[in-house]
């Protein structure tokens, strides 16, 4: 139980406190962690000496990279001392306070200042989907699919923060004659993603082995890769993404720790053939979270995180067993979660299986892609915690 008003029960009670981001008005990005409809300020707590044990400026910066940067030792005491200062009853309640602000009176803004950013393809069900949609007389999954998570380098400088808004891609699209033609996307769509933020990373020319991650993974946090279908099916082959997927890729303001998930660690799917010795796991390490896409006023789909084929173990370790170095803010998506039945999807690529189908949305109307001043939003709970969301309006091609 917490004495700040309205905050237990609202999915952002103590047992959950996101870390993140926000701007007041004419002042400077202030890190904090999110209590009920509140923002808890960070650095005023640090001046008053509440915050024992952590360098004075850990948090006087704009973004959470240097406290991401301590390591899971101070990530934890941290976290204690928060829900101490935050109990009812607790002797610093004044002070505490007086660092409190309404959500309503701030803006948040991107927390990390992200180095690198990679995207996975981890949900089976999604790769072989996408599969049969993009070579329907083909096997769908790639022989290497089984033996490691495939992924792509994104664009770090193009992950904004929820709420930005998505301009439409242009960029060359497939005609049927087999050469391009520019343009706007016609298919834009969305990946409804739970990604990871780094902590302390590992040297260049090491690895991080799967045993490590609870030292290295600070936090999770949803994520909207957006993707342009037609561009990305005239470019994908034979290196993979590019501008299909580099124009934007939206994240939430608020990175849940990954201590207040520990409780929705649950086994992953069996893995056949069982995988090499570097992505062997001996922990739990699948989220049990529920997952929606909302597209303007509808659900359009629900799905659960449980069921990734890769962990985020397994994504940390092959991204580094070559050598190249993780920091402290680098972000590791787990690529688009799909069930297994109609309406688990994660993609209205699924969902409408290509443009073949349409969704109805509340009200009548009809999408299989989506359209200008479209809105959508990603939202995900894990029992009694609430996952910051993630929401994106399409504004028109420039």
């Amino acid at each position: 139980m917490t004495w700040v008003p309205g905050a237990d029960g609202s999915g952002f009670g103590p047992d959950h406190l996101p870390y993140g981001v926000v701007r007041p008005p004419g002042e400077p990005p202030r890190t904090a962690v999110r209590v009920g409809q509140h923002a808890l300020l960070l650095q005023p707590l640090a001046d008053a000496g509440l915050l024992a044990g952590l360098p004075r400026d850990t948090f006087a910066g704009p973004v959470l990279n240097p406290f991401l940067a301590l390591g899971r030792p101070a990530w934890s005491a941290t976290r204690a001392r928060l829900q101490e200062l935050l109990a009812d009853g607790a002797p610093w309640t004044e002070r505490t306070a007086a660092a409190l602000v309404a959500l309503d009176d701030v803006q948040p803004v991107l927390p990390v200042a992200i180095g690198d950013y990679v995207d996975f393809y981890s949900s089976l069900e999604h790769a072989s989907n996408v599969g049969r949609i993009f070579r329907p007389d083909a096997d769908p999954l790639k022989p290497n699919w089984r033996h490691l998570p495939v992924g792509y380098h994104g664009r770090a400088a193009s992950v904004v923060v929820s709420g930005t808004p998505i301009r439409r891609p242009s960029g060359q699209l497939p005609r049927s004659d087999g050469t391009p033609v520019f343009g706007p996307t016609e298919r834009l769509d969305v990946e409804l993603e739970l990604g990871f933020f780094t902590g302390p990373g590992n040297p260049l020319g090491t690895a991080i082995a799967t045993s490590e991650a609870r030292e290295r993974i600070f936090g999770f946090a949803l994520v909207n890769d957006w993707s342009a279908r037609d561009i990305q099916r005239w470019e994908y082959e034979p290196l993979g993404p590019f501008l299909g997927k580099s124009f934007a890729t939206s994240v939430s303001p608020w990175i849940t720790p990954l201590d207040a998930l520990d409780p929705f660690r649950v086994p992953a799917p069996r893995q056949d053939p069982e995988p090499l010795a570097y992505l062997r796991t001996e922990e739990d390490w699948a989220l049990d979270v529920d997952l929606e896409i909302v597209l303007e006023s509808t659900v359009v789909s629900r799905t659960n995180a449980r069921g990734l084929y890769w962990t985020a173990p397994q994504q940390l370790a092959h991204a580094t067993v070559n050598g190249a170095n993780a920091r402290p803010g680098d972000l590791f998506a787990s690529g688009t979660i799909s069930g297994g039945a109609p309406g688990t999807y994660g993609s209205l690529l699924e969902l409408t299986w290509g443009g073949r189908l349409e969704l109805t949305l509340d009200g009548g109307a009809t999408r299989a892609f989506l359209e200008d001043g479209d809105t959508v939003t990603l939202r995900g709970r894990a029992g009694s915690i609430t996952l910051g969301e993630v929401t994106g309006t399409v504004l028109p091609a420039a």
